[in-house]
């Protein structure tokens, strides 16, 4: 199993401090969730119907025409490469790391592509290419032109583009949720979820957008029901509310800024981020991580490049905790 963030239960167990006491920066989820309407017993007790409002709702959100909701955009990273002949897949590194293994599983060739040599792949050799859009966890982004000119090199021969937005909602102006699977973008797809804005990772619910052949075939590999009915009924609720929506996005960028701010002000300027989280290559982040572990705050590790994802702290205390454990801590640089 793959390690992602969010697994305060074993750090729990790991450092002996209880659950309560953490301050869970990991995951880079949103940490003011939508507000979650009552829901009513009927959605508890019905089967979900297609007619419920969803669609159109994720449609206007979005800007897509064709869509399928899904069980989390997880659904659809593992369902995708059983869609396809075997064949050679280049994905983003680094990266979220369930795209590789998911395309290994299915039997496809995976080449793991620093950014710029991922642009130069074309259709001759590959036969996807998997990328997220900001990506995880570094924030790099990807111009909407440079996708758009990707994805018709790669339609030679029919190779998808798959660009996962999971990221996407706050600074937006380089999805292809509009496009993906239309008119000159027949080859795209794209993955969006409501885990991360809207902070309901919870709920389990994603969408892929593509072509409607594409959105007919995977519907057939998930089955019928594939997202449960209270899920679609939150996530109509909250695709709707654009007044929400709106202030969810200022305090996202004002956070981060200041978590940008407080990092760079104790040593650790990012690298990269996004207004979800900040992203730092430090030579020193182990030792670093395994600090602020001990002292209540969790962040993610990764060793491939040597590097650190801060989240979101919730509120002033769970700020002032980050704060002074990173004073405590001392700057790697000089550590």
């Amino acid at each position: 199993m793959l390690e992602h963030g969010g697994r305060l239960h074993l750090a729990s167990r790991r450092y002996g401090i209880a659950m309560s006491d953490w301050v869970d920066l990991s995951t880079g989820i949103a940490p003011w969730p939508y507000p979650v309407p009552e829901i009513p017993l009927s959605v508890w007790q019905r089967l979900p119907e297609d007619d419920d409002g969803l669609i159109d709702a994720a449609q206007s959100y979005y800007g897509a025409a064709n869509l399928l909701p899904l069980n989390g955009s997880q659904a659809a990273i593992l369902a995708l490469p059983r869609l396809r002949s075997v064949g050679t897949v280049a994905v983003l590194a680094p990266s979220y790391g369930e795209y590789a293994p998911a395309w290994r599983a299915a039997g496809h060739r995976v080449i793991e592509c620093a950014a710029e040599d991922l642009l130069q792949q074309d259709g001759d050799a590959i036969d996807v290419i998997m990328l997220a859009n900001p990506n995880n966890p570094d924030g790099r982004r990807f111009s909407r032109a440079t996708l758009l000119a990707l994805a018709w090199r790669l339609s030679e021969r029919n190779a998808w583009l798959i660009v996962d937005e999971a990221f996407a909602d706050v600074d937006g102006e380089n999805s292809l949720a509009n496009m993906a699977g239309m008119a000159g973008a027949e080859n795209v797809i794209v993955l969006r979820s409501l885990g991360k804005f809207f902070g309901l990772a919870g709920t389990r619910v994603g969408f892929c957008i593509a072509a409607p052949d594409v959105l007919s075939c995977l519907q057939e590999t998930l089955g019928p029901w594939p997202l449960a009915h209270p899920s679609r009924f939150i996530a109509k609720a909250g695709l709707g509310d654009t007044a929400w929506q709106a202030a969810q996005k200022e305090k996202l960028r004002a956070a981060s800024g200041c978590l940008a701010t407080l990092l760079t002000t104790n040593g650790l300027p990012p690298d990269g981020g996004t207004a979800l989280f900040q992203y730092v290559q430090c030579a020193a982040a182990t030792a670093l991580y395994e600090r602020l572990a001990q002292r209540g705050i969790l962040v993610r590790h990764f060793a491939e490049p040597c590097a650190l994802r801060f989240g979101l702290p919730e509120n002033e205390t769970a700020w002032a905790r980050l704060e002074n454990a990173l004073r405590q801590c001392g700057c790697p640089a000089n550590s």
